[in-house]
């Protein structure tokens, strides 16, 4: 092709002092038009036609090959595989300006190959993150690991190309450097490990709610790569950690509780210990008006009264005989509470115990489980819980105990 160009410009008259610039000036010319047309008419014309295809088409896997730009990447090897073939065809073999052009094409074919490969790869990313149950598997940390090689393959085929050597000729001597690329990717070998080692012992998945301190992580896991993982916190920062510390150091993972469906209440009400004392017949007898304290005031008077008959002891003697308190009365009430409330978990933990008294008070500590996990819910369900034990604890004639304040002074004044 090339000695048919100088041909007919020989014809043309050109002299043979301009021949050789003049046939390289028209072989590129007519290299560089059809270059750009074979990019035209496939990114406009082949794609566009593909495009409708897929949009015609029920699946929805190939939505997520036009979403990650995968038809658009092959579409842009056309105009780098129609150089490498030209240039042989139309310019002067062994010149300095075809061997630039050729090395061109093939650099430029090796790294859209990989982009392509990357491309697919992250198809594979998405359509495994919609249809898999098991999110436990370190898909992507391998496919990060995967497009790591690709792009790696792809940069010894562009020096082999630019330097013109074998590629057994590159890699024959990384061995001598083997060391140093240990070092270089020492990160991204850590980061496998642990991403195979957080997969093996299910110890974190994508959605998990975990916490790390050290990191200022406390959100859900968005993302387990190769060599971070991302954390989107509550405050919708995103926090990045290395993969390799959710192997080496501590947090926790609230997946448990979410499985469950229950989340855990742990909080005390601190009891003033001047006001608590036995409970007369009067007080006794408004405190039986509570539905909740009815049976359980009923069963305790049989059986105080029948423990003090059999030992002989006057039930007004208060320094020997049984009787009920009213921090014991007011402990029953909220357990009863507890057990009929509709928002705590009947088949988890759910008691109301006595901690050991402190300079403050007698703390009375609740410990059950919301059947609602929902962070909002659950703040909401544990505010109105104790919103109602404060305002009753006087009907007891308890006092929850709190530090004075001016206030406090004034009144007493």
């Amino acid at each position: 092709m090339d000695d048919l160009i100088s041909n007919w410009l020989l014809e043309q008259g050109i002299s043979h002092n301009y021949l050789s610039l003049m046939s390289s000036f028209m072989g590129s010319s007519i290299i560089f038009i059809l270059c750009g047309l074979s990019y035209y008419f496939a990114r406009h014309q082949v794609l566009a036609v593909v495009h409708k295809l897929v949009i015609a088409s029920k699946n929805s896997w190939d939505d997520l090959l036009v979403e990650h730009k995968v038809f658009t990447r092959i579409a842009l090897l056309f105009p780098l595989i129609v150089l490498l073939f030209l240039v042989p065809h139309l310019l002067t073999k062994g010149t300095p300006y075809s061997y630039f052009l050729l090395t061109i094409a093939k650099v430029g074919i090796s790294f859209q190959v990989a982009r392509a490969i990357s491309a697919l790869l992250n198809t594979s990313n998405s359509l495994y993150d919609q249809t898999s149950s098991k999110r436990y598997l370190p898909i992507n940390a391998s496919i990060q690991l995967v497009k790591l090689v690709v792009y790696i393959v792809a940069s010894i085929l562009a020096i082999s190309f630019v330097l013109d050597k074998s590629p057994v000729y590159l890699l024959s001597g990384l061995g001598a450097l083997t060391a140093v690329l240990l070092l270089i990717f020492q990160d991204t070998i850590k980061g496998l490990v642990a991403s195979i080692q957080i997969s093996a012992n299910r110890m974190v998945a994508p959605g998990d709610w975990i916490e790390m301190p050290k990191y200022g992580a406390d959100g859900d896991v968005v993302e387990i790569g190769l060599n971070t993982v991302k954390v989107q916190n509550f405050d919708h920062t995103v926090t990045t950690i290395p993969t390799y510390a959710l192997v080496s150091e501590s947090f926790k993972n609230w997946r448990g509780m979410s499985i469950s469906g229950g989340r855990r209440i742990k909080r005390s009400i601190i009891i003033d210990v001047n006001s608590i004392h036995f409970c007369d017949k009067t007080e006794l007898a408004e405190l039986e008006k509570i539905a909740l304290l009815k049976h359980y005031l009923n069963d305790k008077k049989q059986q105080i009264q029948k423990a003090n008959s059999e030992k002989g002891i006057d039930e007004n003697d208060q320094r020997n005989a049984r009787n009920l308190t009213n921090i014991g009365t007011f402990r029953a009430y909220i357990d009863g509470y507890l057990h009929q409330h509709p928002n705590v978990h009947q088949k988890m933990t759910c008691m109301v115990r006595q901690l050991p008294a402190t300079t403050t008070g007698l703390p009375l500590e609740l410990y059950f489980f919301t059947n609602d996990v929902v962070w909002a819910n659950y703040e909401n369900i544990q505010a109105d819980i104790f919103d109602h034990l404060f305002a009753i604890a006087g009907h007891f004639n308890l006092r929850v105990y709190q530090q004075p304040s001016g206030y406090d002074w004034q009144v007493n004044k």
